[in-house]
């Protein structure tokens, strides 16, 4: 079975307040076997899977991790939606993947940046907004300086410094960021503070509920992201 069943039985437990002896008390099991679902070290058999599928109110492609979507549903190309109707991607079989990501980064940055309204620190919102203009700041170089005839009098930066520097400069914002996430200032900067910290709570249903043009684009991004991550973690961090 999955390894992402475990997580997501846990998370949906938690996500409702649930405890794991109220749960496994629903779901007509011992809370020791519940514990050992969350856990991974146990696969269910089919029935408990049908079990938690209506006890939760999810499909079971989600509860498998075979769907980013409660409901089961997949996403294409097309059911993405687009921020702007008259600037449409024309798709392609040798565009396919540059319209699929484009959508999913530009969706979930909308998410994002839709959270980042939301917070009552400055610090919080400015090195987001660095960190990420830095990332694409060192990708469209790598592509500018892909032909050698291109003039790179378009940076400032030398080529032999812009390397180290960008990732030193995105290491700092992501210094800075955690610093505020977590409450501590630092000189000139603020923090989220507890009031700021209550604004951001948030589940994967209130994350549908609230964007649901953009949630499936969010979810496929972190699915996407995570299965790198995994590659370069090793099996053992599956």
């Amino acid at each position: 079975m999955s390894t992402d069943f475990a997580r997501i039985m846990t998370l949906l437990r938690k996500e409702r307040k649930l405890s794991q002896k109220k749960a496994a008390e629903d779901l007509g099991i011992s809370q020791g076997l519940l514990s050992h679902y969350e856990k991974g070290k146990r696969e269910c058999g089919l029935d408990f899977l049908l079990r938690a599928s209506e006890y939760y109110g999810v499909s079971c492609d989600y509860l498998l991790g075979r769907s980013p979507e409660p409901g089961g549903q997949t996403i294409t190309v097309d059911e993405i939606p687009e921020d702007d109707p008259n600037q449409r991607d024309k798709v392609t079989p040798n565009t396919v993947i540059i319209a699929f990501n484009k959508k999913l980064i530009g969706n979930s940055l909308n998410v994002l940046f839709s959270l980042l309204s939301r917070c009552p620190s400055k610090t919080v919102v400015k090195e987001t907004s660095e960190y990420l203009m830095l990332a694409f700041y060192k990708v469209f170089r790598h592509i500018y300086s892909a032909n050698p005839k291109n003039d790179q009098n378009f940076f400032t930066v030398s080529e032999e410094m812009a390397p180290a520097a960008t990732d030193a400069a995105m290491s700092l914002a992501d210094a800075r960021l955690g610093c505020a996430i977590k409450g501590r200032e630092n000189p000139g900067e603020d923090a989220l503070s507890k009031q700021g910290l209550e604004e951001l709570t948030l589940s994967t249903q209130t994350l549908g509920e609230e964007f649901p043009k953009f949630y499936s684009s969010l979810v496929n991004l972190i699915k996407n992201s995570e299965n790198h991550i995994k590659d370069v973690c090793g099996d053992d961090n599956r």
